[in-house]
């Protein structure tokens, strides 16, 4: 399973205003933000680690098979050959801080570091499906975007298998029996490679799922 180590050199200050669910106070200081962002580079760790398998009849070639299940993943994935099964991490450091921060009663620097974080291992997703699209470009495959258990309809259940068939143990990931992710700035996810994208399979994420109230709904 290969295992991508990259630099994140610019945390995206809009994106932690919207993690921190600032987005409509205009008139919060874009210093406390910009202060989170430049502390938040300091003390992520970004890895990530990832598998291709092939796929067919919702079935995930992995050893032993996985069966995906939710109309919202299956619509998703429809036409795929292949899926990528990833997992991206920025490591416990940031965390430890955060809940320093919160316990010190620094509470709006412990929300601004936490969403720091949520966009530092969005970033860190972002950069490896990038990474995705220009190598299996190669092969003729399109990317389709990534999805994780919980969105949609699909079963936060489906967490345990894909955790372990994406090798996320391998970059110091864990999974408690909740099914969350730990540490818990890290992300699993399903990308579908497809060779010729059908029309009417809507690409953005925030469409495609359920949860209208979601506060991170773009």
């Amino acid at each position: 399973m290969p295992i991508y180590n990259a630099q994140i050199l610019e945390i995206d200050a809009a994106e932690t205003r919207r993690y921190a669910g600032l987005r409509k106070a205009q008139d919060f200081g874009e210093k406390n933000i910009r202060e989170a962002c430049e502390e938040a580079l300091l003390l992520i760790e970004v890895r990530g680690v990832w598998e291709v398998y092939n796929y067919c009849n919702h079935i995930v070639g992995s050893e032993p098979p996985f069966a995906i299940e939710g109309n919202s993943i299956i619509k998703h994935l429809a036409g795929c050959e292949k899926v990528i099964c990833m997992a991206a991490t920025v490591g416990f450091e940031i965390e430890r801080e955060i809940n320093k921060k919160f316990e010190r009663g620094e509470y709006l620097a412990s929300v601004l570091l936490d969403a720091a974080a949520t966009a530092a291992v969005e970033q860190a997703a972002d950069a490896m499906e990038k990474n995705f699209s220009a190598k299996f470009a190669k092969d003729g495959y399109k990317l389709r975007w990534r999805f994780s258990p919980g969105y949609g309809d699909w079963d936060l259940t489906a967490q345990e298998k894909l955790f372990k068939i994406s090798g996320a143990e391998k970059i110091g990931m864990s999974l408690t029996s909740a099914m969350m992710l730990e540490p818990r700035k890290s992300v699993t996810a399903i990308i579908g490679l497809i060779r010729n994208e059908e029309l009417g399979i809507r690409n953005e994420s925030c469409l495609t799922c359920d949860k209208t109230n979601c506060p991170m709904r773009k």
